[in-house]
């Protein structure tokens, strides 16, 4: 089976970690998606606009958007009018909703605020951060 495009969206500070768990089970050929690290410091830019057409090329690219909730997913960011939403993520899930892209919620811990643009948008659900509930919803999606 073919592996699914995601576009995988995550605080970077806060986050990254788990983000780097899914890397390691990309390799089982269970876990059937691929993905890229595309935050800011892997575009290696601290412009807003650079970064908001980088993330927009590979939300485009992908055919789903998997959403790591932490802590601070729903956290204003400083550069917040700059970016047009509360936080980078709000950002990514609006322009993966523009662009009909299927999402994925991943609560890390079920208490744990979802991004504002993730509400009212129709996405499949892991209530927990396991490689059985994000395939499950995936799947799902």
């Amino acid at each position: 089976m073919a592996k699914k495009p995601v576009f995988v969206s995550f605080d970077y500070e806060k986050d990254r970690n788990y983000y780097y768990t899914m890397k390691m089970w990309d390799a089982n050929s269970n876990f059937e998606f691929v993905f890229s690290d595309y935050t800011s410091k892997e575009i290696q830019s601290d412009s807003i606009p650079v970064v908001k057409s980088c993330l927009t090329k590979k939300i485009k690219e992908a055919t789903y958007t998997l959403v790591i909730i932490g802590k601070d997913a729903n956290k204003k960011h400083k550069d917040s009018e700059a970016i047009g939403y509360r936080n980078w993520q709000n950002f990514e899930i609006a322009k993966s909703k523009e662009n009909g892209k299927k999402l994925i919620g991943v609560k890390i811990d079920r208490l744990y605020d979802s991004p504002e643009e993730l509400y009212n948008s129709r996405a499949s659900w892991a209530m927990s951060f396991t490689q059985q509930a994000i395939i499950k919803a995936l799947n799902e999606a």
